[in-house]
């Protein structure tokens, strides 16, 4: 909407990137602010984590990012969202394809909003459903919801693309499935991929995971829109041209928009396919990689627990308790001769008796 304007001598879609960066910088202070930084308990002490030099650090990090990568449902789900973000970034084509079909800047602009509205929506909505399935079918639940989600957008896709006219006046057609399709395909990273990683690894390389997640899939993801162009331009016949107002302009613009439309597609449809059969992989490795965690995790508390009385005396730990129960036990003074085998052996049953009542 701002790309036609200008303000105080500053195009338009400068302004926007600076409306970008100034919401970035406000998060970014009030999550300085407001977030609480979860702690581990450590066995080292003070002196020796600040005496802890740079290249041990960066060891410590490479080894943890070593044991995320070899889970296997780490390594499926960067396998599918390296293809399920391809057509996220693919869709940086939209806008163009709108205008080229003869939309304005502002119908482009409200299009690309409802877009980003019902994929908001969407995500909210993914998330609430993975939660719901995950308690009904524990291994199997959030991995069906991404199964949905990917392959819906394969005949939504082809409904907006290829099947609605390339015409401007269809406005509303446009924007009722640009929202049904931005609500039908956003659930994959809420309602899965998040979770999962959340669940199979300790809570300490929870960072990692998805920092490692988030390197491998914008890389590789990158290429999806020299993909788009080259498709458009040498297998479906986009011919770039100057933009005119005569009539052989306005033909050659709806040329092109079906041309970049079917490019689009492909760069789609093919990559959710992929996304969904990927997931499938899921069934046999998230089960096992999720009990590994909770165990390591179990055991990283025993053992943490076991530190905490080590360290503090374990007369300590229990002084004070009102739950702690104490076991006080009387020794006889009488003391038994060891050649006297029948007296002694007497006492003991006198004894066990006595227990026993």
């Amino acid at each position: 909407m701002l790309a036609s304007t200008t303000i105080m001598g500053i195009a338009g879609w400068r302004i926007a990137f600076h409306i970008v960066a100034l919401i970035s910088v406000m998060v970014g202070a009030l999550v300085y602010l407001f977030a609480v930084d979860p702690h581990f308990c450590n066995s080292e002490s003070d002196e020796q984590l600040v005496r802890k030099s740079a290249w041990a650090e960066m060891k410590g990090l490479v080894a943890e990012a070593k044991a995320v990568v070899k889970i296997p449902s780490f390594q499926i789900i960067v396998a599918q969202g390296v293809t399920g973000s391809f057509p996220w970034s693919a869709l940086s084509f939209a806008p163009m394809w709108l205008e080229l079909m003869g939309f304005t800047h502002n119908k482009t602009g409200l299009l690309m909003a409802i877009f980003a509205l019902a994929s908001s929506l969407g995500g909210l909505f993914g998330g609430k459903m993975g939660d719901y399935l995950s308690v009904r079918y524990p291994d199997s639940g959030r991995i069906v919801l991404s199964q949905i989600s990917s392959g819906s957008a394969v005949p939504l896709a082809a409904l907006l693309l290829l099947a609605l006219p390339d015409d401007s006046s269809t406005g509303v057609l446009h924007g009722l499935v640009m929202f049904i399709m931005g609500l039908s395909i956003s659930w994959n990273g809420p309602a899965t991929n998040s979770p999962i990683f959340a669940e199979i690894v300790p809570e300490r390389s929870r960072a990692s995971i998805y920092a490692l997640d988030r390197s491998f899939e914008s890389v590789l993801a990158s290429f999806a829109p020299p993909v788009v162009g080259l498709l458009a331009e040498h297998a479906y016949g986009y011919n770039p041209i100057s933009y005119g107002s005569g009539v052989s302009s306005v033909v050659s613009d709806r040329s092109n928009a079906a041309a970049l439309a079917k490019a689009l597609y492909m760069a789609i449809a093919i990559p959710m396919l992929l996304c969904c059969f990927i997931y499938s992989l899921l069934y046999r490795t998230y089960p096992r990689d999720r009990e590994r965690a909770r165990m390591h995790s179990l055991i990283t508390s025993e053992l943490q627990h076991i530190e905490l009385e080590r360290c503090h005396g374990v007369g300590d730990f229990y002084a004070g308790r009102e739950d702690a129960i104490v076991i006080d036990i009387e020794y006889g003074e009488e003391e038994l001769d060891a050649d006297d085998d029948e007296k002694a052996l007497m006492h003991h049953q006198v004894e066990h008796s006595g227990s026993l009542r």
